[in-house]
């Protein structure tokens, strides 16, 4: 492991918890491998630290710490390896739990100390001398071996309240042994922007340590609590990719590091590093197996969505009127939503958005309009299926629709056993290229089978079509009649190992209303293929 100068000064930290705290997410299990992936994200973004967990604690993070010694030439952060104070009544130097930290290799260690005084009692069943003596003594060790200390301050608001002065004098313990940063922690994550400000204000002022801040998302106010405290004097700020953590997770780090850059004008992560932020947001997402939430401030691919004709009609002028900031700053892109509450602004900018010349033909874009008014009022949803719309738009605006095939029929047939197991066959009868097909598939179900079969009736004359691959499936019953006799709608994601796009189908059945969508997503894939319509 080799750490090189960083890009940014030592004036402001941005530290990062994801391997640590942010593992602690309910559903998220992180092999060692993953923990290296993250890391390297979160290195080549530009983070100051990168806590990579309890070394000593589990036989998984002292081999991450490990590897990451000889896999990992750190570019920009410091890996940072986190444990306790040592113990009531040892001495550090022969604590074990201390010297795990110590053969991590770690050239930063943050240590968690209690800090409410009932926690110190009911918890460590020590004395509240004895607990300031576990910080000093561990602090200053880990100093004398060349270590750079953190010290983190479990509890510490609402240690405050109970117990104002002793809180202080944990923080006191820590800087005057040698800790760089004491981090304040709203562990419960159950205080307000206002009551973290006063409280750093404060103890800032009585201390004259440098101070951190760790939050909790519990009231959903970390990434606003985080901010509060930096404006406080606060000059380090701990957060988690994506906000994941405990419960319901930690300070989001891109919102804060977005803010920061964006907001704050001050300087925390490399030239250009902001940029690729909704790459690695969303790269993280995947390691963890989370979808990436779409609607997170700055990254979510809402983010910079519009939907209302008045916000089109305002942005088609200048998008700053209904965006806070150029989404290109953080790597992601504004989206035009088109739905029944689309105008003439909305058709307009998507179709500049999807590379369609409208050529300003006012009759034109009416008629698209109302085209998607009058499917959206049966069910049709193209917000959630641009490739749809996509089609429908060309259709209109070359008036043709675009076939590379023409169904005859189609079938399928679920055969119930005597075993209890199903048969699903489809049986698709269609022309491509002046040629009748009739081709039979099974599947897994009714449009696994339908898929298959439209596959075994086209690859042979669309080659293009075995790199397609169905990547999400969903159904919805929609609202009117109820039962058996309602409509459904199905939303269909299919893929090209480049790009992923959705087609919509609406119909009295789920296999009819599928078979829709397969046939969008068809033609969606040989259009982006370059592949001329023959029917």
């Amino acid at each position: 492991m080799t750490t090189k100068a960083k890009p940014t000064d030592d004036s402001f930290h941005v530290f990062d918890t994801t391997l640590r705290d942010g593992a602690q997410r309910e559903g998220i299990n992180l092999t060692v491998a993953d923990k290296l992936t993250i890391a390297r994200h979160l290195d080549n973004f530009g983070v100051g630290f990168i806590e990579g967990g309890w070394p000593g604690a589990n036989p998984r993070d002292t081999e991450f710490f490990a590897r990451a010694r000889q896999e990992i030439e750190f570019r920009n952060a410091e890996l940072v390896a986190f444990g306790a104070t040592r113990r009531a009544g040892g001495k550090a130097a022969e604590d074990p739990q201390v010297k795990a930290l110590l053969a991590s290799g770690a050239p930063v260690i943050t240590l968690v100390a209690k800090s409410h005084d009932r926690h110190v009692e009911l918890a460590l069943r020590t004395t509240l001398e004895e607990n300031l003596e576990m910080v000093r003594d561990t602090v200053s060790f880990l100093r004398e071996q060349g270590r750079r200390v953190f010290v983190d301050c479990e509890h510490f608001f609402d240690g405050y309240r109970a117990n104002a002065e002793y809180a202080k004098a944990v923080v006191r313990a820590a800087s005057e042994a040698g800790a760089d940063v004491v981090i304040l922690c709203d562990t419960n994550g159950g205080m307000l922007p206002a009551q973290i400000q006063a409280v750093v204000s404060t103890v800032l002022a009585d201390t004259g340590a440098r101070l951190g801040i760790h939050a909790q998302d519990d009231t959903g106010c970390a990434v606003a609590n985080t901010l509060a405290a930096v404006d406080a004097g606060a000059t380090h700020v701990q957060c988690t990719a994506n906000g994941y953590g405990e419960r319901v997770g930690n300070a989001n780090l891109f919102p804060v590091v977005a803010a920061l850059e964006l907001k704050y004008g001050k300087t925390v992560l490399p030239e250009g590093a902001l940029a690729d932020m909704t790459r690695v947001s969303h790269a993280i997402a995947e390691v963890v197996n989370l979808a990436p939430s779409t609607h997170q401030p700055y990254v979510g691919v809402s983010a910079f969505a519009h939907k209302a004709g008045l916000h089109a009609s305002a942005i088609k002028v200048d998008p700053d009127l209904y965006q806070h900031i150029d989404p290109a700053l953080v790597g992601n892109t504004m989206r035009m939503l088109v739905s029944d509450m689309a105008g003439r602004a909305s058709i307009e900018l998507k179709s500049q958005e999807l590379g369609i010349d409208l050529g300003g033909d006012r009759e034109l874009v009416g008629r698209v309009v109302e085209r998607v008014k009058e499917r959206e009022l049966k069910g049709y949803t193209y917000e959630a299926a641009d490739a749809s719309f996509e089609l429908l738009l060309r259709a209109e605006a070359e008036g043709r629709v675009r076939r590379y095939f023409r169904t005859e029929s189609w079938r399928v047939i679920v055969e119930d056993r005597p075993d209890g197991t199903h048969a699903n066959e489809a049986t698709v009868k269609l022309w491509a290229k002046g040629e009748r097909i009739v081709a039979t598939a099974e599947g897994n179900g009714p449009v696994n089978a339908l898929d298959r079969a439209l596959r075994v009736a086209l690859e042979r004359i669309y080659p293009q079509l075995a790199k397609l691959e169905l990547v999400d499936y969903k159904v919805r019953i929609l609202e009117g009649r109820t039962g058996t006799d309602s409509t459904t709608r199905v939303l269909i994601t299919t893929g090209d190992g480049t790009a992923d796009w959705s087609t919509v189908g609406v119909a009295e059945n789920i296999i009819a209303a599928s078979w829709q969508a397969l046939e969008d997503a068809y033609t969606f894939g040989l259009l982006r293929a370059g592949i001329e319509p023959t029917e």
